[in-house]
């Protein structure tokens, strides 16, 4: 008997799509790309009917799927642009967060390396316009025999439709146009226009020639001789070329005289590729001065990396976290290993990134949200190829919590500074994930370390180090031989009584800042609330705006005198009257940043103040511009919500003040007290870093509030020994493990109907593990109801059974016909 082998059996790959679907998407081969595609390199793949996208080859197998697969269009990498070790990092995190593959791929790549299509419109050619149209046919029919073709969205902006598509789908019928997929064109690499000494003049006898004709142009001699002077051309250190904007001519016209050399062939320009990121620093020498209780640290650390690859470093603040950090770099850097230092926001990283900039000059890059498309891929690009050349790209990356999905080749370690930081968790959209608890996966699939620091560790990360799973660190010093600083508790309610307030400032508060002032010293004072002032509200029948998309009321910010909603953007105009009374006394309630330094230019004239808050830090520069005037010192008072309390280091910052503690204690959270202290103890820590010992006053109505009172004796341990038990006792993290499910749609009762249906089905497994579903806080934002179900279950179950339990019901509920258009998000670990 004959067994027949087939010899090149049918090629299919799994690929990942950036779309929100859990299914597996198979494609065919073709024999073309036989033997060239590869795992986690790019491809062009039709998705539907029309659609064209950027996939991730997962995986290449030999099994057809039970449907036809489409075939591969074409390949957009000749190698693997995404390693194995991202691939495996986005595998957890999708299962770890319950989302999808695609939602990760969306995340991690920029929208540079996602190339999707757009329709393109155009008259078919086989139309005869004997065809009867209407008047809006026509209308889009002569634009697109004028234009050619046109995207739907600029057919919308011409015809003033918000959705000209009914039109086009008529137009469609008729065989008037076609639509036609085309790929977005990717991000070019950057290009400057050089100048160069042309290829004709090979010679001697060529130079001699030129010179003898450039005598009759003095203006253009002159430029050709500077030119090659600058370019050191006759010698053996000739430079091939230099940047057309460096040149330059003492006399005449410039751009005239360089024309002409042009024109005449002595001159030629080319386009070289440049970065798009440029600072411009050159490293010192990386040797950074440890005092003995800093070493004495780092020795622990080393020691503790033997037994666990995370480390908590719990430091006081001003304590000299970041020396420690640097040296660890630095022995990573030496060792030919790549590191990432995460920081929680792009406020925090301007003073820290100028450290490690100065120390480590072109070496470390920076990665945040801010940086255009374009300016990311160019980071990207540098960090990968550092894998290939250890002396070019970036081995150490500054960067926020996307900085995690950059494709890392050789990394050694993961800096986290200010660990406890929420601003490192993704709420919207998905994945939500915690960028603190992924690096730990990242590192453990690299063989990397990480070290954690703070001076207020997160109770979840405190108790992993107290547990013994993460290892732990104490530093309890400050660098400096400054005390710690005083903090004072100023009773706001004692001070109201007795009439002696003077604006928003106790005495104590008012006469502490005018000392300093006094002094020529600084202020930096806190209030964790943005615009001027909270809402608006009717003397007369207490009418408040409300915003139409939330429950919520409007903030009214005085700079740009409207009412805006801090959720969904919503904004209006101040009203001049009220609306439903018709009175004029309508006036603010409350207080926030922008009431704050209005009141403090009357109070202490003369005195520049700062502002740093969303607000005021938009742009790309506006965070670094605040806080540069403020280093110079040009800025004698500082105001700010978190932003400030997050790392920042000036030596002549005597006196902090925190304007309401109680805004911080009052919030229905169980994490509130927690947040409160670390809130408190962080901007506290800004106070008299170097020079000498620094002042804190607390403002609260309720001074004998047991937060404030461990604030005040700098008392973290107790305040975490005091809040174990009633965690444990109600089942919440680090004891317990908690998952949230958001159920959320524009009719009420449809959200709350598919939100009950989802409860009972989880309840049937889960039992009373599963709270809810219940309205939170502000029941409807952007439009959609919402009601919240959550999930407490304990570290002994395995987290997979209920994610996998959680997504099948949803899946059940989704697919049930009343609850259609339904959206449930998914946040595992919320915050």
């Amino acid at each position: 008997m004959v067994r027949t082998i087939e010899q090149n059996p049918k090629l299919y790959v799994d690929v990942i799509l950036p779309v929100p679907l859990r299914q597996v998407f198979t494609y065919a081969v073709p024999e073309t790309f036989t033997g060239t595609v590869k795992v986690g390199a790019r491809v062009v793949v039709q998705f539907g009917k029309r659609k064209l996208y950027t996939a991730v080859v997962q995986k290449c197998h030999s099994t057809p799927p039970e449907t036809e697969a489409k075939p591969l269009i074409s390949l957009l990498d000749n190698e693997a642009l995404i390693s194995s070790i991202e691939l495996s990092f986005w595998e957890w995190m999708a299962e770890y967060y319950a989302c999808t593959n695609g939602e990760i791929m969306k995340a991690a790549l920029p929208p540079g390396l996602l190339l999707e299509s757009h329709s393109l419109v155009q008259i078919d050619r086989g139309w005869s316009d004997d065809e009867m149209l209407s008047d809006a046919e026509e209308m889009i029919v002569r634009f697109l025999a004028s234009q050619g073709n046109a995207s739907i969205q600029q057919i919308n902006a011409y015809t003033k439709k918000a959705n000209a598509y009914p039109v086009l789908q008529s137009l469609l019928k008729k065989g008037v146009i076609c639509m036609d997929e085309k790929l977005e064109k990717p991000i070019q690499p950057k290009t400057t226009t050089h100048i160069r000494i042309s290829g004709q003049l090979n010679s001697d006898a060529a130079f001699e020639a030129a010179f003898e004709r450039l005598k009759k142009a003095p203006k253009q001699s002159e430029l050709f001789m500077w030119l090659l002077n600058e370019l050191n051309y006759f010698s053996s250190h000739r430079k091939e070329s230099m940047p057309q904007k460096n040149i330059r001519s003492d006399k005449g016209n410039t751009e005239a005289s360089l024309k002409g050399l042009l024109r005449r062939g002595y001159l030629e320009q080319i386009r070289i590729e440049t970065d798009r990121i440029d600072d411009g620093y050159e490293a010192e020498p990386a040797h950074i001065q440890l005092s003995s209780i800093q070493e004495q640290s780092l020795n622990q650390i080393h020691q503790n990396f033997l037994h666990h690859h995370v480390v908590l470093l719990h430091g006081v603040t001003a304590s000299g976290k970041t020396e420690i950090y640097l040296k660890l770099i630095d022995e990573q850097l030496r060792a030919g290993r790549q590191v990432l230092y995460l920081l929680p926001e792009i406020g925090l990283s301007t003073q820290i990134i100028d450290r490690l900039k100065k120390v480590f000059g072109k070496k470390a890059g920076i990665y945040h949200s801010r940086f255009n498309d374009a300016e990311r891929m160019e980071i990207r690009k540098k960090v990968w190829d550092n894998q290939f050349d250890p002396e070019s790209g970036y081995p150490l990356i500054a960067g926020v919590r996307s900085a995690l999905f950059l494709p890392f080749r050789r990394l050694g370690l993961i800096v986290v500074d200010e660990e406890q930081d929420s601003s490192y968790k993704q709420f919207d959209p998905a994945p939500r994930y915690n960028a603190r608890d992924s690096a730990v996966m990242l590192a453990l699939l690299h063989g990397a370390k990480v070290i954690m620091g703070s001076a207020t560790p997160s109770f979840e990360s405190y108790f992993n180090a107290q547990s013994g799973k993460y290892g732990y660190v104490a530093l309890m010093q400050r660098y400096h031989p400054v005390e710690m600083p005083e903090i004072v508790v100023s009773d706001l309610r004692d001070a109201h009584r007795r009439k002696q307030m003077r604006s928003l400032l106790t005495p104590l508060l008012f006469s502490e800042i005018e000392n300093a002032l006094s002094q020529n010293e600084q202020v930096i004072l806190f209030q964790n609330r943005r615009g001027f002032s909270p809402y608006i509200q009717c003397q007369n029948c207490s009418w408040v705006p409300r915003c139409q998309h939330c429950d919520v009321s409007l903030t009214y910010h005085k700079q740009a005198h409207n009412l805006q909603c801090h959720y969904c953007g919503y904004t209006q105009s101040m009203p001049h009257a009220c609306p439903d009374c018709g009175s004029t006394e309508v006036l603010s309630k409350g207080y926030g940043t922008e009431k704050i330094e209005d009141e403090l230019k009357i109070l202490f004239p003369g005195m520049e103040t700062g502002r740093l808050d969303f607000d005021s830090t938009r742009t790309k520069s506006g965070y670094g511009k605040v806080l540069e005037r403020f280093r110079t010192g040009k800025t004698k008072i500082l105001i700010g919500t978190q932003m400030i309390t997050k790392g920042l280091d000036f030596e002549h910052v005597s006196v902090v003040g925190i304007l309401n503690a109680d805004l911080l204690l009052n919030f229905p959270d169980f994490r509130s007290f927690e947040r409160a202290y670390q809130l408190m103890a962080q901007v506290s820590g800004r106070a008299g870093r170097k020079n000498r010992r620094g002042r804190v006053i607390i403002q609260t109505w309720q001074p004998e509030h047991p937060v404030v009172e461990k604030v005040r004796a700098n008392d973290y341990e107790g305040l975490f020994r005091q809040s174990m038990p009633e965690r444990q006792l109600f089942h919440y993290p680090p004891w317990f493990r908690l998952i949230s499910i958001i159920v959320k749609h524009k009719n009420q009762q449809r959200a709350q109907t598919a939100a009950r249906q989802l409860a009972r089905l989880l309840k049937h497994g889960l039992r009373n593990r599963v709270l809810g579903p219940e309205a939170p806080l502000i029941g409807r934002m952007q439009q959609y109801y919402q009601y919240i179900i959550r999930i407490k279950y304990e570290k002994s179950i395995a987290p997979p059974e209920i994610k996998k339990r959680i997504i099948t019901s949803i899946e059940t509920v989704k697919h049930s016909e009343q609850n259609s258009g339904v959206l449930f998000q998914v946040d595992v670990d919320p915050l």
